[in-house]
């Protein structure tokens, strides 16, 4: 039997699992990648202070929506070494003194939220059913079956399925919450990526989604030199399995009917054939180069807008918090950062950047002690480093014509660490300029905003998702797994996987 040949376009996350499973299953697999190098947003840039460089996450920053399977099916944990924060996370609002302390443990987070912030809900019953959601969404990742209201109905049963998935984050949220602090730092993860009502349908979704990655049961964590070596590994891997990379190579057309594809390096027209097409691109992309009139006027109506910034910093000497503990993890520990009192502040500054004209509004942060990690793993780096994850941001200009943005952001930074005097350098970067980097649909780190229309099982392209969840329209010879489609974007490479196991199913090698 011939081996299908097998054309993947893109060499991000997902692009590069697929190649892995396919041809390891016996593919032949050819990846065309535009960039000059492999990892799609999971790269990293140097800065370079007084003579001395140091490299740094340009996009993702920290590793948790991937699944433990993949980690070790593809050859990544024989080679990586990670590190996840053991100390709870920190947490402060406007006032406080000091913050507030999320356990991993239900009964010392019931605790903790019931002494700082008044809270009277269940906490450990919220966990208990996201644990059940989280596990359905498992087993559907390492099955590679299609999502489905049905399913859901079938094992979880309607009430959970109406709230953790089909209903709204508020309705969510004050189900199991009685204070604004427990509401606003679950409503965080569901306005992550893009400016999202509380009240959007599906909106819920997004909490269960957010942690169901199983490499570090559902927490996130760190790779030693950084995140980027994720997508630089598996390229080699690849690479030493016999998939062909080509790099630079811009795709300029597709015949699906011929199956052929021609496309541009260093200024000459190539030619590839292919039995089956896999676009690890965005969406807006692949549509664009495959689809028909109807499919890209339908694509290009999604909602596609990004509203998370990210600031790097590079510091002389290790941080100093201001609070933390006498674990030796403390200074590792997530942090986050609130500019904003109440929930309906908190919504309104989230949706306020829908104004073009608006170009910040302070929400939250999220801070990634990268450097401090980094300590934890034993790896020497000129600089301390951490990576700022911040709201809200309209999409219309680059960070660095928004040198007051990023004034507030460090002084809201700065007023928790000891030692401010020893950041030598910064770099902010707003979803304009995400757009431009990696070609991110409306500066979306997850291509599509999770809510009514474009989740769970509605983020597919196919004509027939109950069978084909990941081809492309009713064409039998292309698929599409960017981060765009089920299950979301990050480092997950979930959909990457499970179109290959699809594919591999339909050519009959699984």
């Amino acid at each position: 039997m011939k081996k299908p040949d097998i054309l993947i376009v893109g060499a991000g996350i997902n692009g590069l699992v697929a190649a892995n499973y396919l041809q390891r299953s016996g593919c032949s697999v050819t990846m065309v990648e535009r960039a000059e190098r492999v990892g799609g947003a999971c790269v990293s840039a140097v800065a370079t202070v007084d003579g001395q460089s140091q490299h740094y996450a340009l996009g993702a920053s920290v590793l948790g929506l991937m699944q433990d399977f993949v980690f070790e099916e593809t050859g990544l944990s024989g080679r990586l070494q990670t590190f996840v924060p053991q100390h709870p996370k920190f947490v402060y609002f406007p006032g406080d003194d000091e913050p507030a302390w999320i356990f991993r443990n239900p009964a010392e987070l019931d605790r903790e939220l019931a002494n700082k912030w008044g809270e009277k809900g269940d906490v450990e019953a919220f966990r208990a059913d996201e644990a059940r959601i989280v596990s359905f969404l498992q087993d559907g990742y390492i099955n590679a079956t299609p999502p489905s209201i049905v399913d859901a109905k079938r094992v979880l049963g309607d009430t959970l399925t109406d709230l953790w998935i089909s209903g709204t984050a508020k309705t969510l949220i004050d189900h199991y919450f009685t204070s604004e602090r427990s509401k606003m730092f679950l409503a965080m993860t569901v306005t992550e990526s893009g400016p999202v009502s509380l009240s959007d349908p599906y909106s819920a979704f997004t909490l269960p989604l957010m942690n169901s990655g199983s490499v570090f049961s559902g927490y996130y964590g760190f790779v030693k030199g950084g995140i980027w070596q994720i997508t630089e590994e598996l390229g080699k891997i690849n690479a030493e399995l016999g998939v062909q990379i080509h790099l630079s190579s811009k795709l300029v057309d597709v015949d699906t009917a011929k199956g052929s594809a021609r496309y541009e390096r260093a200024g000459r027209a190539q030619k590839l054939d292919y039995d089956y097409l896999i676009m690890g691109t965005d969406p807006l992309t692949a549509t664009r180069l495959v689809g028909n009139p109807e499919q890209i006027e339908n694509t290009e109506g999604q909602r596609f807008r990004g509203s998370s910034g990210k600031l790097n910093l590079m510091f002389r000497r290790p941080v100093r918090w201001k609070y933390g503990s006498d674990a030796s993890d403390s200074d590792a520990a997530f942090r986050f950062i609130f500019s904003v009192a109440d929930i309906d502040e908190y919504e309104a500054a989230t949706l306020k950047v829908l104004d073009t004209s608006i170009d910040y509004v302070p929400g939250y942060m999220q801070i990634y002690c990268e450097g401090a990690a980094m300590r934890q793993i034993n790896h020497s780096e000129p600089f301390d480093r951490l990576s700022v994850f911040f709201k809200n941001l309209s999409l219309g200009v680059s960070g660095d014509e928004l040198p007051d943005v990023e004034r507030q952001v460090k002084e809201k930074l700065f007023e928790h660490i000891e030692n401010p005097e020893d950041c030598v350098w910064t770099r902010l970067l707003t979803p304009r300029d995400l757009q431009q980097l990696f070609h991110f649909p409306g500066g979306n780190l997850d291509h599509t905003m999770l809510t009514g229309g474009q989740t769970f099982f509605d983020r597919t392209y196919a004509d027939d998702p109950a069978t084909d969840f990941y081809r492309f329209g009713s064409l039998e010879n292309v698929y599409l797994c960017g981060s765009g489609t089920y299950p979301c974007g990050s480092v997950t490479g979930t959909p990457g996987y499970m179109c290959s196991q699809q594919l591999l199913r339909h050519v009959g090698l699984v």
